[in-house]
């Protein structure tokens, strides 16, 4: 007859405990952050798409050569951050504006840096202003993954023409008083930046654009609220914007003569060569002999190449940064 008291080698195994968490549904990955690119230079969009492209956490789904198509595909793909020039055919950037915030946050990127332009860009909704060769690539990124997340960017020329607009609407009279115990010694007129009430004007409506007739879009006001996001951004260290004036693509690297970089400009800025030898007074042979050793120098071997490195949006153009 066996024996029924068990072999100490023959116990069961001890069962796995019980995970408590076992209802939870599993992690999900973050989605990618969604971008259009909207600009109607191909070379400056082939540029950003390959810069933004090249991030593991930012997508580009549609690009757009004018308002119309920008509408259109964010109207399509919903995306996170529109990137938006101010000067193309048809609907400009400034007229798309104020319909395309109320699909998704939009920054200006582009190269017209004036002041009007600006705070009218503003008054529209544009979550944030940067104008070519006054940021870094790894500073553009940094930008659209914050103006996602609704904290305002603005390169130094866009920054300037801000407070411009803060202090021109200060209107002479008394102002609010300050806090008890602020502004004792001093004017309480020089800490009046508090005083919205000219900052909430109505701004005009977008101008009439042929075949753009999209309904009336309230445009949102600027107020100081919405304008203090940007002393954080301005100034900061830590993503690259030292004193509030960030590094500009180091160009001296290439060795360009005067001329020949007066001819990457207009390269990058998306003119042909019959239009550069105009604008230059020279010849077209003249002008493809200045871009034989253009290319040579930044080591390119097509326009959009060579425009990517010369305004800093070749993913390699600032190694280390974000």
């Amino acid at each position: 007859m066996p024996d029924p008291t068990p072999h100490p080698d023959s116990q069961q195994p001890l069962q796995p405990p019980t995970n408590p968490f076992g209802d939870f549904p599993p992690a999900r990955e973050a989605a990618a952050l969604r971008v259009v690119v909207a600009d109607d230079n191909p070379v400056v969009r082939a540029g950003l798409t390959a810069l933004l492209s090249g991030r593991e956490d930012i997508t580009v789904v549609a690009e757009a050569a004018d308002g119309r198509q920008a509408y259109e595909a964010a109207h399509q793909h919903r995306p996170d951050v529109v990137l938006l020039d101010v000067r193309m055919p048809g609907v400009d950037g400034i007229s798309a504006l104020p319909y395309l915030v109320q699909i998704a946050p939009v920054v200006m990127l582009t190269y017209s840096r004036e002041s009007e332009i600006v705070q009218e860009a503003l008054r529209r909704g544009a979550g944030g202003y940067l104008v070519h060769g006054e940021f870094t690539a790894g500073q553009l990124v940094d930008a659209v993954r914050d103006i996602k997340e609704g904290r305002a960017h603005f390169t130094p020329t866009a920054a300037g023409a801000l407070l411009a607009q803060l202090r021109q609407s200060q209107a002479p009279g008394p102002q609010p008083p300050l806090p008890e115990g602020l502004g004792q010694s001093s004017s309480a007129t020089a800490y009046g930046i508090s005083n919205s009430a000219h900052l909430h004007a109505q701004p005009q409506q977008p101008s009439g654009t042929a075949n753009f007739t999209l309904p009336p879009t309230p445009i949102p006001p600027t107020s100081s609220e919405n304008l203090s996001q940007v002393q954080p951004r301005v100034g900061q260290s830590s993503s690259g914007w030292a004193s509030g004036r960030p590094a500009a693509p180091d160009r001296s690297r290439f060795q360009l003569s005067t001329r020949e970089a007066e001819i990457m400009d207009h390269i990058a800025s998306g003119m042909t060569n019959q239009q550069i030898a105009a604008t230059c007074f020279i010849s077209e042979k003249t002008v493809k002999n200045h871009i034989n050793r253009i290319f040579a120098k930044l080591h390119s071997t097509s326009r959009s190449e060579a425009a990517a490195k010369w305004l800093g949006t070749a993913p390699d153009s600032h190694r280390g940064l974000g």
